[in-house]
């Protein structure tokens, strides 16, 4: 946990600095095909109440039946927080009514959660590292949904939500910054993503989080919390905190006291606003659901899917700046999305990717090294990188394209790195290849081959080529004597008059021994 915020972190008040305390509450929608207690679909779009079974509509005499595959989506993510998965747990009911809760209560869990402790390490861009308590993992029935825009007078109600599967991950108020709050976020949202619990779709609703926010004089003890209810963006979730946190040292400053609440958060505004006060644990009346047995389970049936866990994270970071010689900036690039991570893996030969998928990893395990030293492999892993993260992403990000609809195969981009490597073609001419593949797709080499596009290496040619810049130009001759820096000039003007066919090495080897420059 960390104590106290960095100096960089605390707010100047008008009597002196404080300190933000920030602890998170995070829904994540499981990802399963059916509801946590039946059968009914979790297909997000659908007509509205077109997926709601008799139990999520609380018929009479509809009994919830455990969803076997929620109960395992939540022990992978226990897991994968480095958390105590509790072999025995219970579902409560937590009482309370609002009009898109059919049964008057949700089914959740209470004194006895599936998950306990647990820890996520997350990076700054800094390159500082923080540690971010996990208090618990619960799973939970979501609500259905409220439509106030649908009529004048009559507000409806969506049940296709109702009983959909939530992991609520309650972090400990280990955060000291908006900064840090986002970082978590993003991190957690990358783990679950890996583990395949979530999609961490925070548009949809798939991810949303509760931000509960303190104020302290440094060293203070901590002081009363505001929870600011369901903010669904990472961007939100850093105004909602420096909103509140300055709204709260403002009327403490003022001789206010902070009243603990539930707050909403504007973002047109970009204020938070007060919702409720907030309600405390024996105000919902929990007690054990009497229609659901405690959970009991096996430690053999938690040790198989930990088995079966994919390389997470933290590690695939690691092993990517150790294995592959990256900078952690690239590897950290590259390991954001678990299927860019594959692409760049693909593109070295050290993954096969099928219809979308990993069919199968090369030299690699869960959680363990490739052991593979960077000069083994036939392409360097630091040009393929610097390839994938600016030459690839670049584009993908100008077009609002995910990695999964990247024209450009693994196949086709390892071509065109085999081209440069084999001096086929130079950089220049390669990033063109790259353009035409991704317009009109095709193999690397033919296209080369069709267009003339290989690189000259008739030095003759070249030599023509470099005299005659030199010749033209009399005067930066002079000049590049004086200023060596200036002979990337006469390169740029040699590769021009050669199409960008010529070898830069060799263009520039010869500019070197004709000017004199050492």
């Amino acid at each position: 946990m960390q104590e106290r915020a960095n100096s960089d972190d605390l707010i100047e008040g008008e009597t002196g600095p404080w300190e933000i305390v920030i602890g998170m509450e995070i829904h994540a929608q499981v990802t399963s095909n059916a509801k946590l207690f039946s059968g009914a679909s979790t297909e997000f779009g659908g007509e509205p109440n077109s997926h709601v079974s008799l139990v999520d509509a609380a018929m009479p005499g509809m009994l919830p039946v455990i969803n076997e595959e929620c109960i395992a989506q939540a022990i992978r993510t226990g897991l994968g927080l480095k958390a105590g998965i509790n072999l025995s747990s219970v579902f409560d009911r937590k009482n309370y009514f609002y009009p898109d809760l059919p049964q008057g209560y949700q089914i959740s869990q209470y004194k006895s959660p599936i998950v306990g402790e647990g820890e996520v390490t997350v990076d700054l861009l800094g390159g500082e590292r923080f540690t971010v308590g996990i208090e618990r993992l619960h799973l939970e029935q979501d609500a259905g949904k409220s439509l106030h825009d649908q009529h004048p007078q009559f507000s409806y109600v969506d049940l296709n939500r109702s009983g959909v599967a939530l992991m609520e991950i309650v972090s400990k108020p280990d955060m000291r910054s908006s900064e840090q709050a986002r970082a978590f976020i993003t991190k957690l949202r990358i783990i679950l993503r890996y583990l395949g619990t979530c999609d961490g779709n925070m548009e949809e609703g798939s991810l949303r989080a509760d931000v509960n926010v303190s104020v302290r004089r440094p060293g203070e003890p901590l002081g009363t919390r505001c929870e600011i209810k369901n903010v669904n963006s990472i961007r939100f979730i850093g105004q909602a905190i420096e909103y509140e946190a300055r709204r709260q040292i403002e009327i403490i400053e003022e001789g206010g006291t902070i009243e603990q609440q539930t707050r909403l958060f504007d973002a047109k505004t970009g204020e938070t606003r007060s919702m409720r006060s907030k309600e405390e644990a024996h105000d919902y009346r929990y007690f054990p659901d009497p229609d659901l047995l405690p959970l009991e389970l096996t430690q053999d049936y938690v040790d198989a899917l930990a088995e079966h866990l994919p390389e997470l994270p933290d590690v695939k970071r690691a092993r990517f700046v150790e294995d592959y010689g990256l900078t952690p900036y690239d590897a950290d690039v590259l390991i954001a999305e678990r299927e860019s991570a594959d692409y760049f893996e693909a593109v070295l030969g050290r993954q096969k990717i099928e219809d979308g998928g990993i069919v199968s990893a090369v030299g690699t395990a869960r959680g363990g090294s490739s052991a593979t030293a960077v000069g083994d492999f036939e392409i360097d892993p630091k040009f393929a990188a610097n390839w994938v993260v600016n030459e690839l992403f670049g584009r993908l990000n100008k077009e609002g394209r995910s990695i999964l609809d990247s024209p450009v195969t693994t196949a086709q981009l390892r071509g065109i790195l085999d081209l440069i490597k084999a001096g086929t073609i130079s950089g220049k001419i390669a990033k063109d290849v790259f353009d035409i593949v991704w317009s009109e797709g095709g193999d690397p080499k033919a296209i080369v081959e069709a267009r003339g596009l290989t690189q000259v290496t008739d030095m003759g040619a070249i030599e023509t080529a470099v005299d005659a810049v030199i010749a033209a130009n009399p005067d930066k001759v002079e000049q590049v004597k004086a200023k060596p820096s200036m002979l990337g000039w006469f390169v740029g003007q040699a590769m021009k008059a050669t199409g960008g066919k010529a070898s830069p090495q060799a263009v520039n080897d010869l500019l070197k021994a004709k000017l004199g420059i050492e």
